[in-house]
């Protein structure tokens, strides 16, 4: 609140409440996760625990929420997803986010499904090392990008990409999608038609860290299509580097006012 009253225009604060507000504040309610709600084949649990976590940020002064996981457990082998995701059948995974987003958002808050476009088929943790999501553009569609596509029908205020190589959208194997123009500008925002915020994921992992230095990072993510960078390691460089790329034109201004847009219509 004292931050608020200092603000010239108001601040966005964000947390990841994906299991409840218990799990970043400690008088907060901590909640079961993803799979035991999807395990109870209700998927008004999965609004009720959207709508709980809500309430509970916006009493904190946290006004979005990095969740739910959107993420379709595909992958048994998967290291860090498992039991974060709602199952492994895209159309029930779907049904549950679609939930807990309007769980959030009509409580006041803002939701953010992740990890675009699917965390699931993964052998490797991204928090380490970049991720590689194979399967071709078919498989995608009827899996991986089933949640995504319902979270948008449901209003969802944002998405978060991973930080995930994805051949059967973006040929080069060292780009994961936090900086592919091909995914975040020609997938999300337009066959996707995404019109609200993309917001990183957390630029410190391994995921990114091993791909580019922090500066360069933070200007090709943005250059993707990125409105928000989520935990840049060191911003003073993220924030240099984002000005030098405007002032030698590899980033237009319109790009940043586009962001800037549409960060001012979410607070």
């Amino acid at each position: 609140n004292e931050l608020q009253r200092r603000a010239k225009v108001p601040l966005l604060i964000g947390a990841d409440f994906e299991s409840g507000t218990r799990m970043r504040l400690d008088a907060g309610t901590s909640l079961p996760s993803a799979m035991a709600i999807g395990a109870t084949g209700d998927p008004k649990l999965a609004y009720e625990a959207g709508k709980i976590t809500a309430l509970e940020a916006r009493a904190a002064g946290v006004q979005w929420i990095f969740a739910p996981d959107a993420d379709v457990n595909n992958n048994p082998d998967n290291p860090i997803i498992n039991i974060r995701s709602f199952g492994e059948d895209p159309l029930l995974v779907a049904e549950y986010v679609s939930q807990e987003v309007k769980g959030i958002q009509d409580n006041g808050a803002l939701a953010t499904p992740k990890h675009f476009p699917g965390h699931g088929n993964v052998s490797v943790d991204s928090h380490l090392s970049l991720a590689t999501v194979p399967g071709d553009r078919d498989e995608l569609e009827g899996n991986e990008l089933v949640p995504f596509r319902a979270a948008i029908a449901a209003g969802t205020s944002s998405i978060m990409p991973g930080h995930l190589a994805i051949p059967a959208f973006e040929p080069d194997p060292d780009t994961p999608a936090t900086t592919s123009k091909a995914l975040l500008t020609g997938l999300l925002r337009g066959e996707m038609q995404f019109k609200g915020l993309i917001i990183t994921d957390a630029m410190d992992m391994g995921g990114v860290t091993s791909m580019y230095p922090p500066g360069e990072a933070a200007v090709r993510s943005v250059e993707a299509g990125a409105d928000v960078l989520r935990m840049p390691p060191v911003p003073d460089a993220a924030m240099a580097g984002l000005l030098r790329a405007v002032k030698k034109g590899r980033i237009s201004e319109k790009r940043i006012d586009d962001s800037v847009r549409r960060i001012l219509a979410a607070k």
